[in-house]
């Protein structure tokens, strides 16, 4: 079997979408294929520990990703967007030199519309393929078919059952030309159980700034006249920290098998209904307390489809 050369590169919206890539990233290596990851801060904080001797990384510049203070993502957007298709159309010639520079044979995107190459096999992997928008919904998702389109293949991390696990976000009526489900995707592989009367609670805290910040000092509030005890995951690998406050203890990161005891113990878990946590959720078999980050209609729909 003849090797490959593969770029794996995640959306850089947090640390889901590179979580996710674990599984695609070990399957290629698995196949005996050399593997490139383009990620950056948070993600590759992620992801280089588990890869760094065994893959390659590197950076495709994108511009940085802010939320709103107020939740108001259409405003945000709207003044942004330029900007945003610009860091689209940026990343997308850059890729047509790196095609060259590192003889890639395939790009495996995770949500980063602009890196498809025609020369080279292009898959995109999204569950949103119905956009939910407050505005121009029908004009939003018209585009986002047409980059799918462009894509040799659409790998959708769902069952082909509706409502699977995103329900109409993955199950559209009208979906784009090459696309296959290929079930949920998880760094995690088997059940646990939740020790319902520990006592504990344990708050998973992610997402693009202001918003990460803002939920989690909405966490502290909630329960610093607790009695419980609070672990609080930051959500920021590239950063080394742990502070203590009476009940509540906060942790930038915790590696996986640390993570799975903390949620063995956990008599509530407290997380934002971001996609790739409802899978790996629903892999470990945890039951979670959902809050969307406000604005955001893509977690405010997967909230009230899992509540």
């Amino acid at each position: 079997m003849v090797s490959k050369t593969v770029l794996v590169a995640p959306l850089h919206w947090g640390l889901g979408h590179a979580a996710r890539c674990i599984p695609i990233i070990e399957q290629q290596l698995a196949e005996g294929n050399r593997v490139l990851i383009a990620a950056s801060e948070g993600p590759r904080a992620l992801l280089k520990p588990r890869f760094n001797s065994r893959c390659t990384f590197i950076e495709i510049p994108f511009m940085r990703i802010t939320y709103p203070k107020d939740g108001n993502m259409a405003r945000h957007f709207f003044f942004k967007g330029p900007s945003l298709l610009w860091s689209i159309w940026r990343e997308h010639l850059y890729l047509r030199s790196l095609v060259q520079k590192e003889n890639i044979d395939a790009v495996i995107s995770d949500s980063r519309f602009g890196l498809w190459n025609k020369r080279v096999q292009s898959i995109f992997i999204s569950h949103q393929i119905e956009i939910k928008a407050p505005l121009f919904q029908g004009l939003i998702n018209a585009l986002n078919r047409w980059v799918m389109n462009q894509f040799d293949e659409i790998w959708i991390p769902d069952y082909a059952e509706k409502p699977g696990l995103a329900g109409d976000l993955s199950h559209s009526q009208k979906m784009p030309l090459r696309y296959k489900y290929i079930g949920p995707l998880s760094r995690f592989n088997k059940k646990i159980t939740q020790d319902t009367s520990a006592g504990k609670v344990v708050a998973l805290v992610s997402g693009p700034e202001p918003q990460r910040t803002l939920f989690e000092n909405e966490i502290i509030a909630r329960f610093k006249a607790s009695s419980e005890k609070v672990i609080i995951l930051s959500g920021k690998p590239h950063i080394e920290n742990k502070e203590e406050a009476n009940n509540i203890i906060i942790v930038n990161h915790l590696n996986d098998d640390e993570l799975v005891k903390e949620l063995e113990s956990a008599s509530m878990v407290i997380a934002r209904s971001g996609y790739s946590t409802i899978m790996d959720f629903h892999v470990l078999g945890v039951n979670a307390e959902y809050i969307a980050t406000p604005g955001q209609t893509e977690q405010e729909y997967l909230m009230q489809l899992h509540s």
